[in-house]
Parts: C-alpha cells; sequence; structure tokens
C-alpha cells in the first residue's frame, strides 16, 4: 500500500493517508504530526503494525482551522477549547474569539504605548522627558492617623490590577461590619512590584471601628494576610491621574513624575509609595480622576 492511498476502516467513512490529508487540507504532514502531538487533530486511525496516520475527510475544517488560530499566536490551550467550541457552537466560539481578540488589541495598544515612552526616556532629550513630566501636576496633602483593614500579597505586575480589585473589595465588605470605612482605599508597595518582582502590595481600607476591624479579621482573613493596624498621620507627595493613567506605562510615569518632583525639592521620601483609589472605579470613564500617586514625605 502506498502512502497516498486511502482506506477504509469499519466501513463507515473513507479515510486518507496523512500525505492525501495533509494535500487536502493545504498543509504539511509535519504540521499535521505536531498537531497531533499537541493534541490538537489526533488521526482517525493508527494502523498498529506500520505506525501510519489516517484522517477522514471531515476533519479537514478542523486541520484549517487549528492553523489558522496558530498565526493568531493563540495559546494551544485555547485553540483547544475553541476547535472543541465551534464543533458545538459556532456562534459561541466567534464570541470567544472575539474576546481573545480585543485583549490581544489592548495588549498590543500598551506595549505601542510602553514602546513610545521608552523612546522618548531613552532619547535623553530634555524637552521629551518635560512633555513627558510636564503632564502630571504635583501637590501634598496631610492626612491623619488611620486604623486600616489590611490584606497582603505577593504578586506579580500581570495579576496586580484583579488582585487589587477582589482585594479592596473584600475590605470595603468587611470595613461596612466595622462601622464603616472612613476614607479613601489605598494600595502600598513595600517593594517593587512587577514581572520579575512580586513586591509584597498591601490593600488598606480605613475603618471606624478599631476592635470591631480586628474581631473581623480573625474571624476572615487567616487565609488571606488579612490584618489591622495604625497608618500613622503622613504628608504625602502626590499627582491625580485618570482611569486610562492608571494602565502601564502612564502610571510608570506618574510614579515618576513624583519621584522627579522630590528630587528637585530635595526631599525624600520617608515610606513606600502608594496608590489612592478615591472614585468609584466602574463608574468612572477613560479621562475621569479616579487615584492618586503618592509618596510619603517630611512634613
Amino acid at each position: 500500500m502506498t502512502e497516498d492511498v486511502g482506506v477504509d476502516v469499519n466501513g463507515d467513512d473513507e479515510l486518507l493517508t496523512i500525505g492525501a490529508f495533509a494535500a487536502r487540507a493545504r498543509l504539511s504532514a509535519k504540521a499535521l504530526r505536531l498537531y497531533d502531538r499537541l493534541g490538537l487533530l489526533a488521526p482517525a486511525h493508527v494502523d498498529e503494525a506500520n505506525g501510519y496516520r489516517y484522517y477522514r475527510a471531515a476533519q479537514t475544517e478542523r486541520a484549517r482551522l487549528v492553523a489558522l488560530l496558530r498565526q493568531l499566536d493563540m495559546p494551544l490551550a485555547l485553540i483547544g477549547e475553541l476547535v472543541e467550541l465551534v464543533e458545538r457552537d459556532g456562534p459561541a466560539a466567534a464570541d470567544r474569539l472575539a474576546a481573545y481578540w480585543a485583549d490581544a488589541e489592548a495588549r498590543h495598544a500598551s506595549r505601542r504605548t510602553l514602546t513610545d515612552y521608552l523612546r522618548g526616556r531613552l532619547s535623553g532629550r530634555s524637552n521629551e522627558m518635560d512633555e513627558l513630566y510636564g503632564k502630571f501636576a504635583v501637590e501634598t496633602v496631610d492626612v491623619p492617623e488611620r486604623v486600616v483593614l489590611t490584606e497582603t500579597r505577593h504578586t506579580l505586575a500581570d495579576e496586580l490590577p484583579a488582585w487589587i480589585g477582589a482585594s479592596l473589595g473584600r475590605l470595603e465588605a468587611g470595613a461596612r461590619e466595622c462601622g464603616g470605612v472612613t476614607a479613601a482605599p489605598f494600595v502600598v508597595y513595600h517593594s517593587e512590584v512587577s514581572m520579575e518582582s512580586d513586591g509584597p502590595a498591601e490593600a488598606c481600607v480605613p475603618v471606624a471601628d478599631e476592635a470591631a476591624a480586628r474581631a473581623w479579621a480573625e474571624a476572615h482573613g487567616r487565609g488571606r494576610g488579612t490584618a489591622v493596624r495604625v497608618e500613622p498621620a503622613r504628608r504625602l507627595a502626590y499627582t491625580r491621574i485618570s482611569k486610562a493613567q492608571v494602565a502601564h506605562p502612564q502610571i510608570i510615569a506618574a510614579f515618576e513624575a513624583v519621584e522627579r518632583w522630590m528630587s528637585e525639592q530635595g526631599i525624600e521620601a520617608t515610606g513606600p509609595c502608594r496608590e489612592v483609589y478615591f472614585a468609584d472605579w466602574e463608574a468612572a470613564g477613560p479621562d475621569d480622576a479616579v487615584c492618586d500617586i503618592a509618596f510619603p514625605v517630611r512634613p
């Protein structure tokens, strides 16, 4: 039997050799072997005697779909999910693909913005740096001593936004059982959070009743690093940013703008930097102010 001859197993449908199927699917035999190894497209039959792979003609569409999805740099697990889904529910698969691509475009836009930021930074031209940092007005504010309900976690940058939203939500729910939230929630960075460094970061919600907060933390927070502490009175040097600017790299430029202002004023930070979230995140639009980027400084 030559490799291009079709065979019939169980008499229910013609089987094509890998060469014949590859020609029909407009793929290489090497690609088909790879798809089999990755669990994306298994042969319909493998001859136990010689190891030859055979495919059904009906598998052609799936083979072509896998090849097209791989051109999108889609994770293999998602490709497998999509090709299974499309055979059950085409519209649902289309929606899943649209969601993936929207996320991919958002990541690309973020990288493009980061590239523009780095070009300005690496150029060393003072006018470009002045234009970059001049977008952020830096002021100071004095904040009183506060009791805060906190949750601490080691996290990398890609997990940080989701954790901030979830942790502040949990803490605000707890604070409502402890006399209420008394000031804007904030996140303290005790060490750098990036794709290489995991902090830790500390989510903080000011509460009214310290005793109730300690009881709540004891009852609910052992598995999440929940605690209660007294945040001392501080003076903060800060700049206010919009919801759109919370994304990277705009937020990096905001932190650096405050640091640059402090350096120009001869002021040193007296504690870790923080983000103060004073607005309703869900209700805010891209251009609405939602967050202060702040460093504690000496009064």
